[in-house]
């Protein structure tokens, strides 16, 4: 009889469009193996469950939660942001955002809620709605919400598009009802999706903001720790917003100016 955690693993295999014979390779088994643990007829001892959770490339939250259904404590801790233990981990964050400067650069969790940002990124939402800006601070609704970024951005049906797609995968990887609800909060909020045509080349495009030195035009970059052994740090996500061209890596440095004046 099938068990939670068989039912949890043969989902994420599902997920993530691995066959059996596939996972059973990854993890140095036998797809009859993974048969049997799917079906219920054999039940995994805690390095099994961890090398199969490990082979899908199921976030470390969710591991502990299979292991959990499997009878066994959970394997990996999940520390809080301002313990001391995370110190090291504050001070390089802090300091990799530092070093972007003058481009806004932030760190956000699992929800997109702003964790840590440099002093550019504070400028460059300078003049929001303070009501934003009130913990936690979900930086996509920041950028999309029409009393945040939205009026400032030029190409906003396209960027909230790319904005909402981003979103929706990383909802597919790892299904949450959290994420779920900002989609369709955030879908409310926009314009419709644009029109395409044969020379679509996606919705991937520079994010391009008004501002008192004209338009910005913004590339970003995405960063996660990718050895992290701790459910909170495995979850931080850094994001940076690099100038596009020239002319807006002349004018990121001026970015303390009031941008309340640039609607």
């Amino acid at each position: 009889m099938a068990s939670e955690l068989s039912v949890g693993l043969r989902s994420w295999r599902a997920r993530r469009r691995v066959s059996q014979l596939e996972l059973a390779v990854r993890a140095g088994t036998t797809q009859r193996h993974v048969s049997f643990i799917e079906s219920g007829r054999s039940v995994p001892g805690r390095d099994m469950v961890i090398r199969l959770a490990e082979s899908l490339q199921v976030p470390l939250r969710e591991r502990n939660q299979l292991l959990v259904s499997g009878g066994y404590a959970p394997a990996y801790d999940e520390t809080p942001y301002d313990s001391p233990s995370l110190t090291a981990i504050r001070t390089a964050l802090a300091r990799i955002l530092d070093g972007h400067r003058p481009s806004p650069a932030v760190v956000v969790d699992r929800r997109g809620d702003l964790v840590l940002a440099n002093r550019s990124f504070d400028a460059l939402v300078a003049g929001v709605s303070p009501n934003l800006l009130v913990a936690p601070v979900s930086v996509p609704r920041l950028f999309l919400h029409p009393d945040g970024l939205a009026p400032r951005i030029v190409n906003l049906a396209e960027w909230s598009w790319h904005v909402i797609d981003g979103l929706s995968r990383e909802a597919a990887l790892v299904p949450n009802l959290e994420a779920d609800a900002l989609i369709a909060e955030l879908v409310s909020l926009i314009p419709p999706r644009p029109e395409t045509g044969p020379d679509h080349l996606g919705f991937a495009v520079p994010l391009r903001l008004r501002s008192p030195d004209g338009e910005l035009r913004l590339i970003t970059t995405l960063t996660r720790f990718g050895t992290a052994v701790d459910v909170t740090v495995s979850e931080l996500r850094m994001e940076a917003f690099l100038p596009a061209d020239e002319p807006t890596a002349a004018a990121l440095p001026g970015l303390g100016r009031d941008y309340a004046s640039a609607g």
